[in-house]
């Protein structure tokens, strides 16, 4: 099914661990260019382990699966392990939504059931930039 306009969700750890956030930054920005990003606080450099402490538990999960399901396109860093995100990418799944992980394998190994997946499309890679052009291609695919 052809995309009009990519909807991103954006993955990435949280409470597993932060390391990654400049990652996530200039993930999230790279997607913002050709549509809108549901997850961009996760990006945020001020959002600490804690996560969004304003808000509990069951609003955050409730809240995160509205924009999963209102999202057409998930993109998660699975380089930082995370049960969180394992979580969306199988939820993901069960909506039918096309997923592409991005994961730097030289750093952690990739859980064999994400790499497993039928519907995750993993893109190794050591250089960031490497990874978002080829993404955009393989974005180019499913839309149009």
């Amino acid at each position: 099914m052809p995309l009009t306009e990519p909807v991103y969700y954006f993955a990435g750890s949280i409470r597993a661990g932060r390391d990654d956030v400049p990652h996530y930054n200039r993930i999230i920005a790279h997607l913002k260019k050709s549509g809108p990003v549901r997850t961009e606080h996760v990006g945020d450099y001020s959002l600490s382990l804690s996560g969004q402490t304003q808000f509990d538990d069951k609003y955050i999960h409730d809240r995160d699966l509205a924009w999963l399901r209102s999202a057409n396109v998930v993109v998660a860093e699975t380089t930082r392990p995370s049960l969180g995100v394992g979580y969306e990418l199988a939820m993901a799944t069960v909506y039918q939504i096309p997923i592409f992980a991005l994961h730097r394998s030289e750093e952690s190994s990739l859980s064999a059931m994400i790499a497993g997946c039928r519907n995750v499309t993993v893109i190794e890679y050591t250089d960031l930039d490497d990874a978002l052009a080829r993404l955009d291609h393989l974005l180019e695919g499913i839309s149009g």
